[in-house]
């Protein structure tokens, strides 16, 4: 890639990120793939105790299945993950944890069906495994729907990495959705309820989340670490700061923090700003 092409898609991104600020707006005219029921639960139960694991749910960007006001064409395709504004672009979460000193990339998958793309990074000094799958956009729904059977322990599975097996959904300590809030455009009926009496953090990128996810997170038993209160632009550095927080074992207070002193870096919000819109707890 030359400077010059490389500059332009910078310049995409950046007009990107302005226009999402406006960009979460409830749109009935667009509506995501219908889920009419959910799909036989996978449920492997399974722990280990030399590591633990984080699994992020990301809906990429799609101007044509979400309800949102569109963004340039080359970054709103979410059937395009490498060009995608939450996954490919500068700060979308597969370049920007690429480029971070504390992962490791160790494996890329495509697992299909409604899944583009799954990242499994190891962490360089802990025993942390993130796992990133990279949602086909029209199918934001199913990637929402994952993600709260994930945070209720009603789904678990399992990945091989080498030697190591994984958990993944609800056999990861902490859950991660990142994307449009695609319960502003329509409803979900299925059941939430916690499955093992297991309590599990998140972390929810999404505008206004708090208010949209609040019924079905309180059911699932779930804590919130990181959620918002309005609009917001969830790119990966929030996520980043946050889960280095988290795996340091640090407070919720002190992890919710690090989210706002992100934010607050790449998007010149104003601390006191960005301390209203992340919040945490319920």
């Amino acid at each position: 890639m030359t400077y010059k092409t490389k500059y332009s898609v910078v310049i995409i991104c950046l007009i990107a990120v302005c226009i999402l600020l406006a960009a979460c707006k409830p749109a009935s005219q667009k509506k995501a793939n219908s889920v009419k029921k959910d799909e036989s639960f996978v449920d492997i139960p399974y722990s280990s105790p030399s590591f633990k694991s984080i699994h992020v749910f990301v809906a990429l960007c799609d101007n044509k299945y979400q309800g949102i006001v569109p963004v340039p064409a080359s970054i709103g395709n979410g059937q395009d993950p490498a060009s995608n504004l939450y996954w490919g672009c500068d700060f979308g979460l597969r370049t920007y944890f690429k480029k971070s000193s504390d992962w490791k990339l160790i494996k890329v998958e495509k697992p299909g069906k409604h899944v583009l793309e799954r990242l499994i990074f190891k962490h360089i000094s802990k025993n942390y495994y993130l796992v990133a799958d990279a949602y086909d956009g029209q199918y934001i729904k199913q990637a929402t729907i994952d993600f709260l059977h994930s945070c209720s322990g009603q789904l678990k599975d399992t990945l091989h990495v080498g030697n190591p097996t994984i958990g993944i959904n609800g056999n990861a300590s902490l859950l991660g959705y990142i994307g449009h809030d695609g319960l502003m455009d329509f409803h979900l009926t299925n059941s939430f309820k916690n499955a093992d009496g297991k309590n599990r953090d998140c972390i929810i990128l999404a505008c206004i989340s708090k208010k949209y996810f609040a019924g079905f997170i309180n059911e699932a038993k779930a804590y919130p670490l990181v959620w918002t209160t309005g609009l917001m632009c969830p790119e990966a550095y929030t996520l980043h700061d946050a889960v280095s927080g988290y795996i340091n074992n640090e407070t919720h207070e002190e992890i919710r923090l690090r989210a706002v002193k992100a934010y607050n870096k790449y998007q010149k919000s104003g601390i006191q700003f960005a301390g209203e819109l992340l919040v945490s707890g319920k």
